[in-house]
């Protein structure tokens, strides 16, 4: 029943922006909290941007300055604006809806960004 539904990725060119959608459905949207991560090649998932319920944000130091995580809980959805894209921000960018810290929560099926240099 729970469905996450990432959109928003693709090609660009270094210096770009793109921004993610990661929209939901079967979950109380308003009490989870919202995160991206991406995972490259050969690397680990990394937390990149999260958000809760109240609107507190956490960004990984890769990515602070440069992208900005939003949420709209009449849209079940949230965002993540990228702005300043580098050739090593390329990866499948996932979506994350959990609970509470601690929980392994739902996860999408991951978007598609690559960056050019």
């Amino acid at each position: 029943q729970v469905q996450l539904v990432e959109s928003g990725g693709g090609l660009v060119q270094a210096g770009g922006s793109l921004r993610l959608a990661c929209t939901t459905s079967g979950i109380i949207f308003s009490l989870n909290i919202m995160g991206w991560y991406r995972q490259a090649p050969g690397k680990q998932r990394e937390l990149v941007a999260a958000i809760t319920g109240g609107l507190s944000t956490n960004y990984a130091d890769r990515v602070k300055g440069r992208f900005t995580i939003s949420r709209d809980n009449s849209k079940n959805t949230v965002y993540l604006q990228m702005n300043n894209l580098k050739p090593e921000d390329t990866a499948i960018y996932y979506c994350n809806a959990r609970r509470r810290w601690g929980v392994s929560g739902d996860w999408g099926q991951g978007t598609q960004v690559t960056v050019s240099s």
